[in-house]
């Protein structure tokens, strides 16, 4: 093996030695799973002394027999530069002098089993080429940043009493360039996409996995490359411009990352080394039925390693401020997806996956060690418990959770008609029974709006000013239950059409006054959400909630009263989910005096019939609900509003 893989003149063993980034503190650390900075040591790195330049090349494979280093500086000869074993470790190391920033290149592995030669891309490449063409780059991803003020306040910004309202978007088809097909690229798409979060009042933006995927249509949900972003829309100094922008205007960013499965390109992470090495060999466990991806194995050592390094690496060198977790539910379930016979019960005979119990685990901690001024969120779909409580009382560590049933439970109960609602009254006070459970974050996701489902607008019952109606009452019933919120980017201005990937949101639309007014509805939300702390600071709290009446079933009409720090904070809701005006209805409150009406769905400035209370009302001396004061209110057609306290 020693002539085999002996190094050319261009990459000696004095080389290797001279050049390494690898300590034997960092072998043992990787070995043992608990290597968290892979990124600084393995992939791709220009080096530099007195005398050349050239690039160091660190890459896991234990089965391999050989790995040389092919690309356009030595026209792909699989026979040249070879790499040099690292002791034990299983990484082969190397120094190839002359390359520098932007050379192409792969790995080119043989393997010690069945004679298998395969040419891979960096699983740790900080740069890729432009789809559909697979290899590495060579780079450099040092950015001068700016955004000094937001990185020191960002702690109390994503603070679970923070108000935190998300706005989620898919790059390549929020906004094509004009006239063109093609998607703005992240410098393009930072002054408009900022300008439009600035108008509409959202606090954070959540990009759908910018990680590099081969295929387009996966929305970056099959990632290839767990340290570089997609040269779809720019190079990885464009995405931090990008970053950066909108941290300057006092937004966050948050990225969607995908630790639950990958795709099996042969240039991917897929039978890597010739043996299956990032997955499970038995696919009753290595394989996605439902996606036909391969799923991590998180038992293995190195493997948390790399996934936890790529964790690492968007919130160091990319400064994001979370990081959501896609598909938890399937890591979590040995069965998931899986008929009898399908799946590998657990060594207690469960269901669980014990190891990626215990992998999600430890990712929240390394993550919240590194940056407490961040979040992590988990799309979990079940019931499991605990998921965004703290490890150490036995929960998964998430910062927060995605209420999925909240989700399915209201749009089930807004797309039917009104009539109809009285008996499934249910669906929108059934939260109440879990509702602090959980850290909860809301979510009018992408999910929502493809494949065959519709868009928003589209699943409300009635004619247009009903819809208009109605998704008003939907967005202002979001923003008045505790949790964080999220809404998906073509929501905002009621587009018609369900997501398409290839397409863009159909900004025309503003063009007519109910879309644009639609869109004000949604700013004012964000600015009443974000000015009052009944609204926000206890999205997490017991006592930041109190039913006023859930039970009006008859009537189809829903009121509670959010709280925060100081008894001036108390905001009354009342929801009106049918088309029928409430006239004198009472509501029982707990102060005195006169009741500002803050927010109405039914204002003529969102598009609706100007019905309402004049402001506000006065509270009258008659005790109801329990409380010793009451408020005798207009409540509009398929409307909701905010009354706060004197």
């Amino acid at each position: 093996m020693t002539t085999k893989t002996a190094a050319t003149d261009e990459s000696t063993a004095a080389d290797q030695k001279r050049f390494s980034l690898l300590t034997r503190d960092d072998l043992y650390l990787f070995n043992q799973g608990r290597h968290f900075r892979l990124y600084e040591k393995l992939g791709a790195h220009v080096v530099r002394d007195d005398a050349r330049i050239g690039a160091y090349f660190a890459v896991w494979a234990p089965n391999a027999e050989a790995v040389s280093v092919i690309g356009s500086f030595n026209d792909w000869d699989r026979s040249r530069n070879f790499l040099l074993p690292r002791e034990q470790s299983g990484i082969w190391e190397g120094f190839l002098p002359g390359v520098g920033p932007g050379t192409v290149y792969k790995y080119h592995i043989a393997s010690r089993h069945e004679g298998f030669k395969v040419d891979k891309a960096d699983p740790l490449a900080q740069c890729t080429e432009m789809p559909p063409r697979s290899a590495s780059v060579v780079w450099d991803s040092a950015h001068d940043w700016k955004d000094g003020e937001w990185m020191a306040s960002r702690r109390e910004r994503n603070s679970l009493r923070a108000p935190m309202s998300i706005y989620e978007l898919h790059l390549g088809s929020w906004m094509k360039k004009a006239g063109t097909p093609y998607s703005l690229s992240y410098r393009e798409v930072a002054e408009p996409l900022t300008r439009h979060l600035q108008e509409t009042g959202f606090t954070h933006v959540q990009l759908l996995p910018i990680m590099e995927h081969p295929l387009y249509g996966s929305w970056g949900y099959q990632s290839t490359a767990y340290f570089a972003p997609t040269r779809r829309f720019g190079d990885p100094q464009d995405l931090m411009y990008l970053i950066d922008r909108l941290h300057q205007a006092g937004i966050g960013v948050i990225l969607d990352w995908v630790p639950s499965h990958f795709p099996k390109d042969e240039h991917g992470l897929n039978y890597f080394d010739g043996t299956h090495l990032y997955e499970h060999a038995d696919p009753k466990v290595g394989v996605h039925r439902e996606w036909d991806t391969l799923v991590f194995n998180y038992g293995r050592d190195e493997v948390r390693s790399f996934l936890i390094s790529s964790a690492l690496y968007w919130l160091d060198r990319y400064h994001v401020d979370g990081l959501r977790v896609d598909a938890v539910a399937s890591m979590l379930y040995l069965d998931y997806s899986r008929t009898s016979g399908e799946w590998i019960p657990n060594k207690f005979g469960g269901n669980e996956n014990l190891e990626a119990i215990d992998f999600l685990r430890q990712f929240n901690e390394a993550v919240y060690l590194n940056y407490p001024d961040v979040q992590t969120m988990a799309e979990e779909s079940t019931a499991w418990p605990a998921v965004s409580r703290p490890t150490y009382v036995g929960g998964l560590g998430f910062g927060l959770k995605w209420d999925m049933g909240w989700m399915h439970d209201t749009l089930n109960y807004m797309s039917r008609d009104p009539i109809y609602r009285t008996y499934h009254h249910n669906q929108l006070t059934f939260r109440g029974l879990y509702i602090f459970s959980e850290n909860f974050v809301m979510p009018l996701s992408h999910d929502e709006v493809v494949h065959g489902k519709g868009s928003l607008i589209g699943k409300m019952p009635g004619d247009d000013w009903q819809k208009f109606a109605n998704l008003r009452l939907l967005f202002g019933y979001m923003y008045a239950q505790p949790g964080k919120k999220l809404l998906f980017m073509g929501g905002e201005i009621g587009q018609w059409y369900e997501w398409d990937h290839d397409g863009q949101v159909d900004w025309e639309l503003l063009r007519f006054p109910m879309h644009g007014s639609l869109k004000q509805w949604i700013s004012d939300l964000n600015r009443v959400y974000r000015r009052e702390p009944g609204l926000h600071v206890r999205d997490c709290q017991h006592d930041g909630f109190e039913w006023i009446d859930a039970d009006d079933s008859q009537q189809c009409v829903l009121s509670f009263m959010r709280h925060g720090e100081s008894p001036d904070d108390a905001i009354l809701i009342v929801g009106n989910y049918t088309p029928v005006p409430r006239l004198n209805y009472r509501v029982g409150v707990t102060r005195s005096g006169y009741w500002s009406e803050i927010l109405n769905s039914d204002a003529r400035i969102y598009g609706g019939s100007g019905m309402g209370n004049g402001g506000g009302v006065v509270a009258d001396s008659i005790a109801w609900h329990g409380k010793p004061f009451s408020l005798n209110i207009t409540l509009p057609p398929l409307s909701i509003l905010f009354l706060k306290a004197p």
